[in-house]
């Protein structure tokens, strides 16, 4: 699970990058783990990964995931900071 979060966020980072946007403009999160019992593990980068002050509305759920070795899944929606030319 580590891993796999740390992939996902590095993920995350860099298609908030192509968009003009960065992770102090979440606007919200949608995290997908394969098991609950997982939980802890991700929410512990997770939480180090949000800067202070700016973490976004967010719901994690279970749900089984495309693949059997896939543990994590993170969608989010965030502002772009400058309109594009």
């Amino acid at each position: 699970m580590t891993e796999q979060t740390r992939t996902m966020l590095a993920k995350v980072d860099a298609l908030l990058a192509e968009v003009d946007s960065d992770r102090n403009h979440l606007l919200s999160a949608t995290i997908y783990v394969q098991d609950m019992s997982l939980f802890a593990e991700m929410n512990k980068l997770w939480d180090a990964w949000i800067p202070a002050g700016h973490a976004p509305a967010r719901a994690c759920v279970e749900a089984a995931m495309a693949s059997p070795e896939l543990l994590v899944e993170i969608s989010v929606t965030a502002a772009i900071l400058e309109a594009r030319a």
